[in-house]
C-alpha cells in the first residue's frame, strides 16, 4: 500500500456508541456479558479501560489494571459490587504493560485461576521485573545514550529505579499460553487470538465473532496512536512495521465491530481507524525525512514528533518512538545510519532519495 498524500482527505468519522464512561468501582454492559470497567492510572494518560466476561456462573477477566493501592481498592468493590460474589476463573492479560498485567498475580492468587497471556508477553515481564536478558535502566539509558538523549535526562530516567515492579508488583510463576488464532471459549460465545505486533512482543487482541466483539487492547486506540518504541534488546529493529502490518486484521474485521480499546471510548469503525493510523504514521515518516537532510540523532527529531512539553516518561516513549521511526526509514532506503566515533547514532537522507516520498506503509 503506497503512502497517501499528505492532503489527502480523512476518512470516516468514527461512531461512539457508549458516551458516557462507568463510574469508579462500577461497571458498564456494553454487549450481551460484556461489562466495562475504568481503572484510574497515575500518569498522563490517566486511565484503562478493562473488560469483565460473564462465564456461566463466574467470570473471565480481560486486563486488570495498575497494580498500586487506589486501584486494588476498586478492585474491592468490584469483589462485592459487580461481580456479586462470583469467582474469576481466568484473567487474561492482553500484553505486559503495568497498566494490563499490574494486577493479574493478585486477581489469581485471590481466586486460584489462571492468568493467560502470551509467552512472549510473560517472559518479557519477567526480564523486566528482574532485569535481566537486556532489560533495566542501565541498557536502556545505553541506548538512549547513544540515541543523543543528554545527561540531565538519563540522569532523571536512572534515578526511577524499576518503575515496571511498582506497577506489577507480583508475576505469577505459571501461565497458561496464548498463541495467534487460539480460540478461548467464554460463556456462551469463542474469542479468537488476533496477534499484534510493534507496541509489544506479541499483543493478543481477542474477537468474538457471534458477537461481533473486538477487545482490541493497545492494539486499535480510537483517539491517540499507539505508542510504538524500540528497546535495547534489539537496537535496530523495525517495530513500526510489524505494528503497520499487525493493523491490515483490525482493517479486516465486519464494519460493524464495536472495538473495545484499552484507553478512550468503545467505537465503531476499525478500517477508518486504521486508515488514519496508516496516514498518521505516513505524515510523521515523511516529515522525518525532510527533517534529516542533515544528520540528526533521535534525540533532534523528537521535537518534529512530538511539538509539546514532555515530562520524563514522555520523554523516555518519546524517544523510543523516534528510534522507531527513524529505524524503520532506514531499514526501507530512505535513510542512511552511521555512528559516531563517540558511539553516537545519527541519521540523514540517503543519497539520491526523494525528499518528498516515503517508502510503501507496512514494508521493508
Amino acid at each position: 500500500m503506497n503512502a497517501p498524500p499528505l492532503n489527502a482527505p480523512l476518512p470516516p468519522i468514527l461512531s461512539y456508541p457508549y458516551a458516557d464512561v462507568p463510574a469508579p468501582g462500577t461497571m458498564r454492559e456494553v454487549a450481551p456479558g460484556i461489562h466495562w470497567l475504568r481503572m484510574p492510572l497515575p500518569f498522563a494518560l490517566d486511565h484503562i479501560n478493562l473488560w469483565l466476561l460473564a462465564d456461566g456462573a463466574a467470570w473471565t477477566q480481560v486486563d486488570c489494571g495498575y497494580g498500586n493501592a487506589a486501584t486494588r481498592a476498586l478492585w474491592e468493590q468490584q469483589f462485592v459490587g459487580s461481580l456479586a460474589g462470583a469467582p474469576l476463573i481466568r484473567v487474561i492479560a492482553t500484553h505486559y504493560h503495568p497498566d494490563h498485567l499490574g494486577n493479574a498475580g493478585w486477581l489469581a492468587a485471590r481466586f486460584g485461576c489462571p492468568v493467560m497471556m502470551p509467552q512472549a508477553e510473560y517472559l518479557t515481564a519477567h526480564a523486566i521485573a528482574g532485569e535481566h536478558s537486556g532489560y533495566g535502566a542501565a541498557p536502556m539509558s545505553a541506548l538512549l545514550r547513544a540515541h543523543g538523549l543528554s545527561g540531565e535526562h538519563l540522569a532523571a530516567l536512572e534515578a526511577r529505579g524499576n518503575p515496571y515492579r511498582r506497577g506489577v508488583p507480583e508475576i505469577s510463576l505459571s501461565f497458561q499460553r496464548l498463541a495467534a488464532g487460539d480460540r478461548i471459549r467464554i460463556g456462551a460465545n469463542d474469542w479468537r487470538v488476533i496477534p499484534g505486533y510493534g507496541h509489544s512482543p506479541e499483543h493478543a487482541s481477542l474477537y468474538c465473532e457471534e458477537l461481533a466483539v473486538c477487545i482490541s487492547g493497545d492494539m486499535l486506540l480510537p483517539r491517540i496512536s499507539t505508542n510504538v518504541s524500540v528497546w535495547p534488546v534489539e537496537p535496530e529493529g523495525d517495530p513500526l512495521r510489524r505494528f503497520l502490518d499487525s493493523l491490515t486484521a483490525f482493517a479486516e474485521l465486519p464494519t460493524e465491530t464495536l472495538i473495545l480499546p484499552s484507553h478512550g471510548l468503545p467505537f465503531v469503525g476499525a478500517g477508518a481507524r486504521v486508515a488514519q493510523l496508516r496516514d498518521h504514521h505516513a505524515a510523521r515518516l515523511a516529515e522525518l525525512a525532510i527533517a534529516a537532510a542533515t544528520p540528526k540523532t533521535a534525540s533532534d527529531i523528537v521535537p518534529v514528533l512530538f511539538r509539546r512539553e514532555l515530562d520524563l516518561q514522555q520523554r523516555f516513549f518519546a524517544m523510543g518512538e523516534a528510534i522507531a521511526h527513524l529505524n524503520h526509514l532506514w531499514h526501507g532506503g530512505r535513510l542512511d545510519r552511521s555512528v559516531g566515533d563517540d558511539g553516537t547514532i545519527r541519521f540523514v537522507r540517503a543519497t539520491g532519495s526523494d525528499r518528498n516520498t516515503i517508502m510503501p506503509m507496512g514494508e521493508s
